[in-house]
Parts: C-alpha cells; structure tokens; sequence
C-alpha cells in the first residue's frame, strides 16, 4: 500500500453482520474515514441489506471465501469454487465484483494465488493485528492497535463471524461489541495523531 505519510488502511473481515456491522459503519460515518470489508459469501447471502448498507456508505467490499475454510485442504478446483462463488453473490448483491481477495486466517496458499491471479484478484493481508475475535476486551484491542500501526499499516478487525445462526450472547462467536467499542476510542486518537485512512489498492 502506497500512499505517503500516515496513511493506513482499516479492514474488518468475517462479516457482515446485522447487529455489529452497522455500528462499525456509524462510527467509520462519524469520522469520514474509508474502511475495506473482507466478507464471508454465507453472510453476504444471509444479510444483503447489510453488505448494501456497506457499499452505500462509500466503503469497498472484498472477498473473503464462501465458508471460510482452510485454503490448505482443498484442491484448486476447491479454491476457486469459494472464491468465484463468493465474487459471484458479491456482485449480485451490490452490483459490482470485488478486487480484493483475503484468505481466512490469513492463510494463503500457491493454488489461491492462482485462482485470484485467473479471476483477477488482488491478495491483501495484513501487519495489525489487535486479535480482537478473540474477545480480549475492548481495553485490549484499542492498546493493540495504539501500539502497532504505522505507516503503510493495515489494521485487522473483526466484525461478524461464520455461524449458522447469529448468535449475539456476550463473548459469543457472533459477538464484536468489543470491537466495535475499541474502533469507538482508537480510531479519533490515530486520527488526532494525524493518520489517514485509505483501501489497500489505493494509493
């Protein structure tokens, strides 16, 4: 990612949700900051209205698989069927295809390099990590991510889960009020520290 001084990227992946993902876009609202939304195709074909509110918003919506397994066990013919069906439902639902692709746990492997470079997909990690799916408190995470993030930083967050039902219980898998509070208070201080927020293709 190029872009000069202070200039970062904010991504939140596993969504989206239609508890937390609204709360995320509220505050990304607030203060005029872009942020780049890595989506499970499940999710996308579970809450439409959400992933539209998202790109409504102004913000980018990048392919996260359709399941989110682990890359490593399927085939190449196994790849591209998570990643292409996912493009496939990302465009129907919001009437553009992605260009972003992000492997689950960060796992990419040799065949979904290939795939993303047939479907021409950019693959985007990240250098931030607060692991905030891990519950670790809202304290937790805006430290994590006070601490770490520099210039040129992408910043993984978190806001939905792959779950069958949503389940919202607190420090349930479908729970990310911890994020959504740590993005309430990190993100007007990196702000005041004089950071700006792009999409990871952008310069």
């Amino acid at each position: 990612m190029h872009g000069g001084p202070k200039v970062v990227a904010l991504t939140f992946d596993d969504g989206p949700s239609p508890i937390d993902t609204p709360h995320v876009l509220d505050i990304l609202r607030e203060h005029g900051v872009t942020a780049t939304f890595f989506m499970i195709g499940m999710n996308v074909k579970r809450y439409p209205d959400t992933v539209r509110q998202v790109v409504e918003a102004g913000h980018q919506v990048g392919n996260h698989t359709w399941s989110h397994p682990d890359l490593g066990t399927l085939s190449r013919a196994g790849v591209r069927r998570e990643i292409e069906r996912t493009s496939d439902i990302i465009a129907t639902t919001c009437g553009e295809r992605p260009a972003l692709f992000r492997a689950p746990g960060g796992h990419f492997t040799r065949n979904s390099y290939a795939v993303c470079a047939d479907l021409g997909l950019r693959s985007i990690c990240w250098n931030v990590d607060p692991e905030d799916w891990s519950n670790p408190g809202a304290a937790a995470i805006t430290s994590r991510v006070l601490s770490t993030t520099r210039t040129s930083s992408i910043v993984l967050n978190h806001d939905g889960c792959l779950t069958d039902t949503l389940i919202t219980a607190p420090g349930g898998p479908g729970d990310r009020s911890q994020t959504v509070d740590a993005l309430r208070v990190y993100l007007p201080k990196l702000l005041a520290a004089g950071y700006r927020f792009t999409v990871p293709d952008r310069s």
